[in-house]
């Protein structure tokens, strides 16, 4: 037997059910996955947090990175043919949580090498997320953008994407993160009392092009809609009643444009990791059956990087 976490109606992850499960054998067109590590997302809870008309149970984790136990009858992958024993990076499911899962099999990628199972199983949700926001403020190289949220997971994406495209980036962030903002290519800022001044004098003449909002405060807001020109090449992951009242853009996995799009980045996302220039910064591996816990530091915000399960 399997085991995953499920919730069965809305509530915190602390009301989860670790429930054990019979992983169904795979049709044409599935892939049974041993799971090795789980990523840890905040909409991991926030999907079940309240009801909003989803069916329950539901189970828990959209994604996964692990090893090929069984594929259906005339099946591949979606990066092509592969066999038992393969390790994968699956993206877009359901039920992640667990030691085992049969999905549609185009939903699994061979697993970049260089990175482990736990750098894998966090690479597609933020990565995804991070090739978006790039690509509806239609940033391009030798352009400067303004990036909120420049230590966190998608925040560290959007460096790295943005470096290897020679798109200048002023993220803000902590002082104890300014190293890691850095590290990855970027120019900190502190955010608080005196952003835009203090974006300004960094940007000096060159315009700010672009404003990716990963925080969704009202400072992050105000000071995009006043640096940034065009309210078409702001967009946010956070806060859509002020993308709806200001005019800008909000994407999200769950709108099938964002949907499509996600889907299609996914092979340069494995692309890049192959060759070493996107990486997956780790902050802590936790046991499955320690979910909740997880959960909680995710959701407090700047756990130093991303958090994965592993069973």
């Amino acid at each position: 037997m399997a085991r995953q976490w499920i919730a069965r109606a809305a509530g915190a992850p602390d009301t989860w059910d670790f429930a054990e499960i019979e992983a169904p054998t795979p049709r044409p067109g599935q892939v049974t996955i041993r799971v090795r590590a789980a990523g840890v997302n905040p909409a991991d809870a926030k999907h079940v947090a309240r009801e909003n008309g989803q069916d329950w149970p539901v189970a828990i984790g959209y994604e996964v990175s692990g090893e090929i136990v069984a594929l259906g009858p005339d099946t591949q992958i979606g990066s092509g043919p592969a066999t038992v024993g393969d390790d994968v990076v699956a993206f877009r499911v359901h039920g992640g949580y667990a030691t085992e899962l049969t999905v549609d099999a185009g939903k699994a990628f061979h697993k970049p090498e260089p990175l482990t199972h736990a750098e894998a199983a966090n690479l597609f949700l933020t990565g995804t997320t991070a090739a978006e926001m790039l690509h509806v403020v239609a940033a391009k190289p030798g352009e400067t953008i303004l990036l909120h949220g420049a230590s966190g997971a998608v925040g560290v994406a959007v460096l790295q994407l943005a470096a290897l495209r020679g798109i200048r980036v002023i993220g803000t962030a902590a002082e104890s993160s300014f190293d890691r903002v850095r590290r990855f290519g970027g120019t900190p800022v502190v955010y608080g009392p005196g952003l835009y001044e203090r974006v300004r004098a960094i940007a000096g003449a060159e315009p700010i092009a672009a404003a990716l909002d990963a925080v969704g405060t009202d400072e992050a807001i105000d000071v995009s809609l006043a640096v940034v020109a065009e309210r078409s090449r702001i967009v946010t992951i956070v806060v859509p009643h002020r993308a709806q009242s200001d005019g800008f853009v909000w994407i999200a996995g769950s709108l099938p444009d964002s949907a499509r799009f996600r889907d299609e980045a996914r092979a340069g996302l494995v692309d890049a990791a192959n060759a070493g220039t996107l990486v997956v910064p780790v902050a802590d591996v936790l046991p499955l059956a320690d979910a909740p816990r997880a959960l909680a530091r995710v959701l407090e915000g700047h756990p130093g990087g991303a958090i994965a399960l592993v069973p």
